[in-house]
């Protein structure tokens, strides 16, 4: 690639993996309440039935993309990750404001093992058929997304493999640290990561809605660099103003 193709290609690496980092961690935290409270048979079972059904997802989806033309797919793409990004932004905003809680992995690990207590019921088998479920539910659920992000920021330029491997480097990061201390990883920084993912994301949004519009961008995938920091600027001042708020509405 040379440097241009290195300013798009670049945030997308980046994107899909702190987005997949954010999303990893989350499964694997509930993961591993099924296999601290129930065992990693039941565990693995749901893990791996997940990936499967993931695998098949994105093996039908590729194909369906090929078909679809660029400037269609550019301005689907855009609006979706738009809307998305937007999303996980506002929320960060709201976080670092501290007008919502910071999420915690090693509460929700607490809370999804009183939630498998709580639903043992008199055979062992039925237990681990739920704990397999709540595996397979946790793969599957976060996995789509770390899928749609990967193809949302990499189909638009044919960047999809570069995507993929920044998600997949995510994944296998989280797991080897994940195995190493056994335990929530309570102190990655999510709310600085889904921060940094939602002004990618929202970046990604606005140019590839652009481009899907026949927009022809000024310095063309350079100005990917301009939305992110407007983004982050504009974020960091309305955390800011927000946090300063309530600041004086407590006094």
């Amino acid at each position: 690639m040379d440097s241009i193709s290195w300013s798009i290609a670049g945030p997308a690496i980046g994107a899909a993996f702190l987005a997949s980092v954010v999303e990893v961690v989350e499964a694997f935290t509930i993961v591993l309440a099924v296999g601290v409270l129930r065992g990693w048979r039941p565990a693995i079972a749901g893990t791996a039935a997940g990936l499967a059904v993931l695998a098949v997802i994105v093996l039908a989806l590729g194909p369906l993309l090929d078909q679809v033309p660029l400037h269609s797919l550019q301005l689907v793409i855009g609006v979706l990750l738009l809307l998305f990004g937007m999303g996980w932004l506002r929320k960060a905003i709201l976080r670092a404001a501290g007008i919502i809680p910071l999420h915690d992995e090693l509460a929700a690990f607490q809370t999804e093992k009183a939630n498998l207590g709580r639903d043992t019921p008199a055979h062992g088998t039925s237990l681990d058929w739920i704990a397999g479920i709540t595996a397979f539910k946790a793969i599957l659920l976060e996995g789509l997304e770390v899928v749609f992000i990967v193809i949302a920021v990499g189909s638009g330029r044919g960047l999809l493999g570069p995507a993929a491997l920044g998600a997949l480097a995510a994944c296998v990061l989280v797991l080897l640290v994940g195995a190493f201390v056994h335990k929530p990883l309570s102190r990655v920084p999510e709310n600085t990561l889904k921060f940094g993912v939602g002004v990618m994301l929202s970046s990604f949004g606005v140019f590839w809605t652009g481009e899907g519009l026949g927009i022809a961008w000024p310095g063309q995938d350079l100005t990917l660099l301009l939305f992110a920091g407007l983004f982050l600027l504009t974020g960091m001042g309305m955390a800011y103003f927000l946090r300063t708020k309530k600041q004086e509405i407590s006094l």
